[in-house]
């Protein structure tokens, strides 16, 4: 299928969650994720902010865990620029104001900017993936300009709460693959 085809089916399956499903789905992945994701070398870690009304994956459960085990890991969410496409990568702490902007996304309102080398591992959203490790996301292509500016070695990580398809037939060149993929029953790597 197309990434269109598959955008319109996971965002309706996605829409048919439950709130019970998108917690219980969430903890899971949050488990798997500290359970069989290497963080022993991350001192950098970027995540996106979930967007609830979309029942995206819960990020704040894994951000908190981070905050607590790891406090030596700095953790970094994206600020959109919706005019020219770009992100921006702000340092965020459990203590930072997050603002919600025109696309109902919460952001940090201030920190420190973090430049994509400085960044180890990044928690990808997406709306599906596939077995070999492409996503199909949004389709404004932020998440892929900002993951191609970050160094070869930096982890990037997809969550789902579904498992994959069995192929995206239009990847582009420009499209960066994931290393792994977290769903509520296994880790997929790439």
């Amino acid at each position: 299928m197309i990434k269109a085809e598959l955008r319109r089916e996971f965002l309706k399956k996605r829409s048919e969650l439950t709130p019970d499903e998108v917690i219980a789905s969430s903890r899971l992945i949050a488990d798997r994720v500290f359970a069989g994701v290497d963080l022993g070398r991350v001192r950098t870690l970027h995540t996106f902010i979930s967007i609830p009304k979309f029942n995206e994956v819960d990020t704040s459960l894994i951000v908190g865990r981070i905050w607590s085990e790891y406090p030596e890991i700095r953790t970094v969410a994206p600020k959109t620029h919706l005019g020219n496409g770009e992100l921006e990568h702000i340092a965020f702490s459990s203590r930072t104001l997050m603002v919600e902007n025109s696309w109902g996304i919460s952001e940090p309102s201030s920190g420190a900017r973090i430049k994509p080398e400085e960044i180890d591992m990044v928690v990808v959203p997406l709306l599906c993936f596939d077995v070999s490790g492409h996503r199909t996301g949004y389709g404004k292509g932020f998440y892929d300009r900002f993951l191609a500016a970050c160094r070869s070695d930096c982890v990037k990580i997809g969550v789902s709460h579904f498992g994959p398809v069995d192929r995206i037939d239009d990847i582009r060149e420009h499209d960066v693959r994931l290393d792994a993929c977290v769903t509520p029953g296994h880790t997929y790597t790439f």
